[in-house]
């Protein structure tokens, strides 16, 4: 297999694609893309279906959008137990995943990631101020608070063991980290901090971080 990804510095949706990968124990390998220039994007489009990243190649098969990665990879690594097991906590874990993916645009906007703004490393920039912004920031506490105060006695991720949920909120714990975002200004009593940081501390994240880097 290969996992067709972007700029390991910045690539959001790739790094969520590559956790989720890294997760199953899989043999695959890792091929990294650029898409500064047009005929990189043209390049890209050869390989891509849609032209963006990851793609997984598998035997003949594309996969393509990283939610559908993810999936995939719960359907075909049961072992890996990517969602939650029990059936309530699974489909609040696929609620968020869902929101993530289609949700929190002032976020991606308002502090987007790219070739000078890293989601690796201690790199900082000025915090962004929006009303949009204010609200998914809140909405972000809010859901954080409420999924920990439920599951966080089974262990210390989102649904309690780790899942898809913790890879599609790991570049939004890159991005708080980025921009100097104070979530107390938001609600937080310190769950959110402290489940930002766990995501931040995850060894599979501290490997892409430090190949990033490098």
């Amino acid at each position: 297999m290969e996992l067709i990804i972007g700029p390991r510095t910045y690539s959001t949706w790739s790094l969520r694609g590559w956790l989720v990968m890294k997760r199953t124990g899989a043999d695959f390998t890792t091929v990294d893309v650029r898409y500064e220039t047009q005929a990189q994007k043209a390049a890209l489009r050869q390989i891509s279906p849609s032209g963006f990243v990851p793609v997984l190649k598998h035997g003949d098969t594309l996969i393509w959008d990283t939610l559908a990665i993810a999936e995939w990879a719960a359907e075909t690594y049961p072992e890996a137990r990517l969602w939650p097991a029990d059936p309530t906590a699974r489909a609040l874990a696929r609620s968020a995943t869902a929101e993530m993916h289609s949700g929190f645009s002032a976020l991606r906007t308002f502090c987007g990631t790219g070739p000078d703004r890293p989601m690796v490393g201690e790199a900082r920039s000025e915090t962004p101020s929006d009303p949009a912004l204010d609200r998914d920031l809140a909405r972000l506490v809010d859901l954080f608070r409420q999924m920990r105060g439920r599951f966080g006695q089974a262990g210390p991720w989102l649904f309690g063991d780790w899942s898809i949920a913790d890879a599609f909120f790991t570049p939004v714990a890159a991005r708080i980290r980025h921009f100097q975002i104070d979530l107390s200004a938001y609600g937080d009593d310190g769950v959110a901090v402290a489940y930002v940081a766990a995501l931040l501390a995850q060894p599979d994240f501290r490997q892409w971080e430090a190949e990033a880097l490098a």
